[in-house]
């Protein structure tokens, strides 16, 4: 028993050791703040506008050309969000019933609020389901 507790403090006290393996710092290869320049690579000094995207039009490895997402309501002043329009309002609700977020429908926060008070006066009156297994 007091082999077992010797062998536990022995494993406390060896973790706690410094690391030989690792060579010290000044052995280290030196990193680009160490060597006090900004950006070594001459690929990123001239990237114009919007940071080298190659005109693919957002972020990532996607490629292809992403177009801009607007306000349905704010282009076209005919269209008014109502409550009573389950048609209207199922475009921005998943399969799954969840409201889809503005930056999914590209909707500005004005009528995003909107949208969402109508959706969940529609649920409330039965004209869309909270769930799928509310259908009807």
């Amino acid at each position: 028993m007091a082999e077992e507790t010797n062998k536990a403090s022995e494993n406390t006290t060896r973790e706690h050791a410094p690391r030989t393996d690792r060579p010290e710092r000044s052995e280290r290869p030196a990193s680009r703040d160490d060597r006090g320049e900004r950006s070594a690579r001459p690929d990123r000094e001239d990237r114009g506008d919007r940071g080298g995207r190659d005109d693919r039009g957002g972020r990532g490895r996607g490629g292809g050309f992403r177009r801009r997402k607007f306000c349905k309501f704010c282009a076209d002043t005919s269209l008014h969000i109502d409550y009573k329009d389950p048609e209207l309002l199922r475009h921005y609700v998943t399969e799954r019933y969840k409201i889809v977020p503005a930056r999914v429908t590209g909707t500005c926060a004005k009528h995003q609020r909107a949208m969402t008070t109508a959706i969940k006066r529609a649920r409330v009156l039965a004209l869309l389901p909270f769930t799928t297994q509310h259908r009807d």
